[in-house]
């Protein structure tokens, strides 16, 4: 009978591997190797928490909106948050690593916004933690643990909390709350950015499921001066099971005038809330996430893979925060942190259509950040606003001096105005656009009137600039810079009629006379000194979507035929792929479309848990550029959306030939539901 059960928990052990492999909703790895792993974050928007190969650990912990001047090109970066999640664990006095345990599991649920491990101590002990970001609490996280006893033992558990390389000064604490029905204890690190000009703290406390008084006791020590640490010990007989948990919270001086208390007081809340609570409460958050999805049908690899994109467009993103995203996210210090136009461009619409207060946060940041827009355009000699390549915290330029984006990559400030007009023409909130987007839209085409320069055939140019493919350097009149120009310049005037103002009329007549380019073989020139060179990305097959400037199917087509053999198929950025995939759907080329789909980001791919890197062979995943370009693809190519003054409309639609159905679910301000079937 034992050995009856032993191969039927095998067979069952393969079949799930199996399962897991595509799952729609859960990533699973099974073969941990800490020389080629890439870590997967579990994130709420303002944290991200980054897996790690060794067991109880977390390789880091993302703090959004935390910036300050230290390292590459003296501008302001991602700082390295506390690890405040980091567990050590002692079985009878041996601790716990990589290299003891067996069977040693990882997962991201992505339904539950949740990273599950597992592992088995030989013949003594099975282990199983999981942890998260708390969706409604923006600054909190919980990690759950549950030791399985095969045999009598004594553990010992540590929380233990480094201060990081970059920050200084650093003070620690514990503080202990006695009250007639709880005992809590606040272990509590204290430190300042590298230029001194923040503080950040951090503070975790455990929680035990015993009664008032017969909970484990909790020590506080110091090893030495960059870090302490709090423990307890605990005695569990065989066949026991042992649970605990651990609470924590993180923020600074950029979130919270007081960010000491604050840190004690949110993790003294959580406590009281109680774990059950928590959990809850996370859960029913994530589910009204979740009412917004994408279901793909016939296609369970592609449907694991969005459901990804989307978890991770979804945790790096929080309504009311009024912050914006980064290329990577919160899945590390990558890029620093920065915003480009990743995010109005590549992330946003994405946003707009599912969740349009997650986009809100978005397009709020820049808004909060037009007196530096202002200040940028008076500085470079220009009217109106001109908003900065690289920005962080003040919306200041923050593109280190050697790249030469900062001064001269301007389709930014159209691609800025872009996301400011769609996000009212997903919501039609008139009140919205006067107060905050009319400001955008307004100033930045008046950017672009002082931009452009007449020349003697009465047309206008706009000179010297870094084209969206970012080879071009200094080069003039760029078909994207001038057509995003052009799009900024008439939705000016379509808001002003909205708002029921009087559009300036140099809009129209530099909209109407701006020059582009052509071939000698009919195709869209991407600037005037273009000789058919290799590309970085995108540039003129961008002006058919998502600026629609060119709709004529014969030119859309013969820009994609002459464009999309210049990509190198190494170290260009994944977007551009989704674009021509999103393209092809649109012309009815169904195997030319899903083509390039797979081709937008699975030779991207990282282990274990199929994390997307910025380019084909890249090592810097999370690239949220990427997957909000392949999920375009999905929404505005296979499901035939598009953002108009009117709304959001449906066109023609064509699915892969293998895809039998593509469900969107909650799209828009009246969360309708969009199905497109063979």
């Amino acid at each position: 009978m034992k050995k009856f059960v032993f191969v039927f928990t095998l067979g069952c052990l393969l079949y799930v591997q199996q399962l897991f492999a595509q799952a729609p909703w859960v990533i699973a790895a099974d073969s941990i190797n800490s020389q080629n792993y890439y870590g997967i974050s579990v994130a709420n928007g303002m944290i991200g928490v980054v897996s790690s190969p060794e067991p109880l650990k977390v390789k880091n912990v993302v703090l959004s909106g935390l910036y300050d001047q230290y390292g590459r090109g003296r501008v302001s970066n991602f700082i390295q948050g506390f690890n405040l999640l980091n567990l050590k664990l002692y079985i009878n006095g041996r601790l716990v690593t990589g290299e003891s345990v067996s069977n040693f599991h990882q997962e991201l649920d992505m339904q539950r916004a949740m990273f599950i491990s597992s592992f088995d101590l030989g013949d003594q002990a099975r282990v199983k933690y999981s942890y998260s970001a708390l969706r409604h609490l923006p600054y909190c996280v919980l990690e759950n643990v549950e030791v399985i006893a095969k045999k009598g033992l004594t553990l010992t558990a540590v929380n233990v909390m480094e201060t990081p390389d970059a920050l200084r000064d650093s003070k620690f604490t514990f503080n202990e709350i006695n009250r007639k029905h709880i005992g809590i204890q606040l272990m509590t690190s204290q430190a300042k950015s590298p230029t001194g000009k923040l503080s950040i703290c951090a503070t975790t406390s455990f929680a035990f499921t015993e009664k008032r008084g017969e909970e484990p006791n909790v020590i506080h020590e110091m090893p030495d001066n960059n870090l302490h640490q709090m423990k307890f010990t605990k005695s569990v007989n065989a066949g026991e099971v042992y649970r605990f948990s651990l609470v924590g919270t993180t923020l600074s001086s950029a979130h919270s005038a007081d960010p000491y208390n604050e840190a004690e007081r949110l993790t003294i809340f959580a406590r009281l809330e109680g774990v059950d609570r928590l959990m809850k409460m996370h859960q029913s958050a994530w589910d009204k996430l979740w009412a917004s999805d994408i279901r793909i049908d016939g296609d369970k690899q592609a449907q694991q893979d969005v459901h990804s994109m989307l978890y991770h467009l979804y945790s790096f993103t929080s309504s009311g925060s009024g912050l914006s995203v980064s290329p990577m996210g919160l899945s590390g210090l990558g890029y620093n942190g920065h915003v480009f136009w990743d995010a109005d461009t590549w992330m946003f619409p994405v946003l707009a259509v599912l969740h349009p207060e997650l986009a809100r946060s978005m397009v709020e940041y820049r808004f909060n950040r037009l007196q530096a827009a202002r200040n940028n355009a008076y500085a470079h000699g220009y009217k109106g606003a001109m908003f900065p390549w690289e920005s962080a915290d003040s919306g200041v330029e923050e593109t280190p001096v050697w790249a030469l984006a900062g001064p001269f990559e301007h389709h930014i400030s159209a691609c800025v105005a872009l996301a400011a007009w769609q996000y009212y023409c997903v919501t039609q909130d008139v009140e919205w656009l006067r107060q905050k987007g009319w400001p955008i839209i307004s100033e930045t085409a008046d950017f672009w009137v002082s931009r452009a320069e007449r020349n003697e055939k009465d047309e206008y140019e706009i000179k010297n600039v870094v084209a969206s493919d970012e080879w071009a350097e200094n080069v003039d009149n760029d078909a994207f810079t001038n057509a995003s120009a052009q799009v900024n310049l008439r939705n000016a005037a379509v808001a002003a009629a909205v708002l029921k103002q009087v559009p300036k009329p140099e809009w129209k007549l530099v909209a109407d006379k701006l020059v582009f380019n052509k071939l000698p073989n009919g195709a869209t020139r991407e600037h005037a000194t273009y000789k058919g060179e290799n590309i970085k990305q995108a540039d003129v097959n961008l002006l058919a979507y998502p600026l629609l400037v060119i709709k004529d199917t014969a030119q859309i087509r013969k820009d994609l035929n002459y464009y999309e053999v210049r990509v190198p198929e190494k170290g260009t950025p994944a977007m551009t792929q989704a674009i021509f995939s999103l393209l092809y759907a649109r012309l009815g080329n169904a195997d030319k479309a899903y083509h390039f789909f797979e081709d937008a980001y699975r030779p991207n791919l990282l282990p274990p848990f199929r994390v997307i890197a910025e380019t084909k062979g890249g090592d810097n995943p999370y690239f949220l550029t990427g997957a909000g370009g392949v999920l375009q693809t999905v929404l505005m190519g296979f499901g035939g959306l598009d953002i108009t003054p009117k709304g959001i409309i449906q066109h023609k639609t064509i699915l892969p030939k293998h895809w039998k159905s593509l469900v969107i679910t909650g799209v828009g301000k009246d969360k309708s539901t969009v199905t497109v079937r063979k």
